[in-house]
């Protein structure tokens, strides 16, 4: 269930060219407890708008009149005072090629066009806990010293991952753009646990799980796996290999959460 009066309090612009499009969403939103919605209609006009005044929350088409979904947020990524706004993107594309920069980007939530109420519920609840700190998780980890290895080829994703794991408590990182920077680094630094991209250079995730089961001193380390992949058979090779939990891109907290207690109740 999502509180809510935590919805009421949030801040949200959605961009979206369609104003058939844009009334229906703003209805959408709305509807489960979302009041306060400014409405753009290109990126640009969006971008001038969060540089005066910086929403908890952006919601946005993919296609855009003077840029893409994706592009909008790459700006924000890259502008120190916006790479922490919450994004979820609205769109009826389907392949990959199109949606991967934007998973990469770190995003709460890929909704479909049209979305029903539960798909928005669930983009929601993973933006609340984008947004805000999970005090009796907090209580519990011993989060000044956990020591968490970040394992991703975008800059972007590790920054996303950061700030969830970071409203959970921890505040030790270690971060390798793929496998082999991994392997380099648990040579000889001690982590607690492991959250690894699949797709990446030089080595993929199941690489890295399989190296880190078999070779590594660390072999009963925790890995969490944080993924686009669809390929069934991959994911498959990948739970063989000894992968603690998967999770689909967008990074949902909830799963971290799951696994953190896992961790201390076996402590």
């Amino acid at each position: 269930m999502i509180a809510t009066g935590a919805l009421g309090s949030l801040s949200v612009f959605l961009v979206e060219p369609s104003a058939t499009q844009a009334k229906f969403i703003v209805a959408q939103l709305q509807a489960v407890g979302i009041g306060h919605v400014r409405t753009f209609g290109s990126g640009g006009d969006a971008l001038a708008a969060m540089r005066a005044a910086r929403p908890d929350l952006v919601v946005s088409a993919l296609y855009l009149p003077d840029m893409a979904g994706t592009e909008l947020i790459g700006a924000m990524r890259r502008e120190p005072d916006l790479e922490q706004v919450a994004f979820i993107l609205i769109s009826s594309e389907t392949r990959p090629q199109a949606l991967e920069p934007v998973r990469q980007a770190g995003v709460c939530g890929i909704l479909p066009k049209p979305f029903d109420n539960e798909q928005l519920k669930t983009a929601l609840a993973t933006t609340l806990d984008f947004l805000r700190q999970d005090s009796d998780l907090s209580a519990e980890l011993d989060g000044e010293n956990l020591r968490v290895l970040l394992v991703d080829d975008s800059p972007s994703a590790r920054k996303f991952m950061r700030h969830v794991l970071g409203n959970l408590g921890i505040e030790k990182f270690v971060e390798a753009e793929n496998g082999r920077a991994a392997v380099a680094i648990l040579a000889d630094t001690q982590v607690d646990l492991v959250v690894t991209d699949y797709n990446m250079p030089e080595m993929d995730g199941q690489e890295l799980v399989a190296y880190i089961r078999q070779q590594s001193w660390q072999n009963s380390v925790p890995v969490l796996m944080v993924t686009s992949e669809s390929n069934q058979g991959r994911l498959a090779a990948v739970q063989e290999a000894g992968v603690s939990g998967i999770c689909d891109k967008p990074f949902e907290p909830a799963v971290i959460k799951r696994l953190l207690w896992n961790m201390l109740e076996q402590r």
